[in-house]
């Protein structure tokens, strides 16, 4: 078991391999079919995997890593932005990536869209469940482009990954945490809509 749990490859490897069986399992048992319904339960739980990543690491940032950096010796600092910050950081923008692309592949496979991106606006009238999943996706939209466009490339300067004046620095580590913070504040209106669209209105 140690064999296993000691490397992170070999963990996750084995982790996926175990839903893998459950789900086959419960297919070979005739209780789970091979239809359309299976493709979407794949896709939402993609979905889900992919918004734990980002959502998760939105949160480390904002509830541990930034509120705790003035209490960091200086001579520990960079450690975190040279090591840790970086990591997390791509782990970060690529979940961001993969939660609205698997979104989008949910939202495409169960039929709503369009109707939900546009907030009712193409079919002349707001069904509620369109509405109340659509307001959530735009919130998920300007997050990800928040990442991609604003917190990353300041980023990219706070932590020196990219040529910049030293002044710039101070600037751009300010930029990436209030548009951190922005995300943060847009995340419990988001996922409202995102975890209870379907017991709501469904």
């Amino acid at each position: 078991m140690a064999a296993i749990l000691t490397n992170l490859r070999t963990t996750v490897h084995v982790s996926l391999a175990l839903a893998i069986i459950f789900v086959v399992a419960f297919i070979g048992a005739g209780w789970i079919e091979l239809n359309m319904a299976l493709w979407q339960a794949l896709a939402r739980w993609t979905h889900v995997v992919a918004g734990v990543m980002w959502i998760g690491l939105l949160w480390y940032f904002n509830f541990v890593q930034i509120p705790n950096m003035p209490k960091i010796p200086d001579d520990q600092k960079p450690a975190i932005g040279k090591v840790i910050a970086p990591a997390a950081l791509f782990w970060f923008r690529w979940g961001a990536a993969f939660t609205v692309l698997t979104g989008l592949i949910v939202a495409h496979l169960n039929g709503y869209l369009l109707q939900s991106l546009t907030l009712g606006a193409m079919t002349g009238f707001a069904v509620p469940y369109h509405l109340f999943i659509g307001i959530g996706m735009w919130m998920a939209l300007i997050m990800a482009f928040n990442v991609w466009f604003v917190i990353w490339p300041n980023q990219k300067i706070a932590l020196g990954i990219v040529e910049a004046d030293a002044d710039a620095k101070p600037k751009a580590a300010r930029t990436a945490m209030l548009f951190s913070r922005t995300n943060t504040l847009l995340s419990f209106p988001m996922l409202i809509a995102m975890s209870m669209a379907q017991t709501l209105f469904g």
